[in-house]
């Protein structure tokens, strides 16, 4: 197949699958999902993944209709039925199937959504340029939940301007993350400074990966919040997400940013490369 669709067990192609009209997801948004690849079919981090994705079912009390194992099980039958082993791998669970109403019945069960399509990581030595925008999101930025309204906003924001990402800033100046992404820095103090894993962000597994690399590499790693001013004026800054495992900034709303840690930044970029690899080879 060239690609895949799979809703509660029926598998079709990605333009064939129909689902239901009363699918929650379709009136309020309600529902979650994560993203991750594979390479030789073979999927990268994806346990910390799903341990994301129910995580976030629980702090909206949305009920998942499998277990991890089960939802592993069923994701490693469905990577063998494309044609490439280099896939996107896409997965939702919305709250459930009933008639429009604001309320749900306490033991309504999930509908798990899974789409399959060719795709691999973006070239991590690849320079992005960015601007800045206010945050005006809501206070849940650490739950993956599918109301990305202010993220496709952001990110069309970044399109019209032509660079790669919009990072947002709470008011009076702490930098969160970007549409899509998270940013961090490597400080004047010569560490990976990363915002801390509150409301304000998205846990991460790229991130969660980058600190890794940075503990084996003996890099010092801070997870405190940064300003826009430590953010202009820092030695680099790297854009990651699960697509992008760590991209240097090198320009912010038209502004030369980074290029001062180049060794550091690449043997991160060298460590976090390696890990992919060794895991899907």
């Amino acid at each position: 197949m060239k690609n895949l669709a799979y809703y509660n067990g029926k598998i079709a192609p990605v333009e064939e699958m129909m689902v239901p009209f009363n699918d929650r997801v379709h009136f309020f948004g309600d529902g979650i999902y994560d993203v991750t690849y594979t390479r030789n079919y073979k999927p990268f981090a994806l346990s910390e993944h799903l341990d994301r994705l129910f995580g976030c079912a629980k702090k909206l009390d949305i009920k998942i209709p499998h277990t991890k194992e089960e939802l592993t099980d069923i994701l490693m039958d469905l990577f063998p039925r494309l044609d490439t082993g280099d896939q996107f791998v896409y997965l939702q669970v919305t709250r459930g199937t009933q008639d429009r109403n604001h309320t749900y019945p306490e033991d309504q069960v999930g509908n798990l959504w899974i789409m399959l399509r060719p795709g691999g990581l973006k070239d991590i030595r690849m320079e992005v340029k960015a601007i800045t925008a206010e945050d005006t999101r809501f206070f849940h930025c650490d739950i993956k939940t599918l109301n990305l309204l202010p993220a496709v906003m952001y990110s069309q924001m970044a399109e019209r301007a032509g660079v790669y990402e919009t990072i947002l800033y709470r008011k009076p100046d702490r930098v969160t993350e970007c549409a899509h992404a998270n940013v961090h820095i490597i400080n004047e103090r010569g560490a990976f400074q990363t915002a801390p894993l509150d409301n304000l962000i998205l846990p991460g597994i790229a991130r969660a990966h980058l600190i890794k690399a940075c503990k084996a590499l003996g890099y010092p790693v801070e997870e405190t919040p940064f300003t826009l001013d430590e953010l202009m004026n820092a030695r680099e800054v790297i854009i990651s997400s699960s697509s992008a495992i760590g991209l240097r900034c090198v320009e912010i709303d038209g502004k030369p940013v980074g290029g001062k840690a180049e060794e550091m930044l690449q043997s991160i970029q060298d460590w976090v490369l390696d890990e992919f690899m060794r895991e899907t080879n």
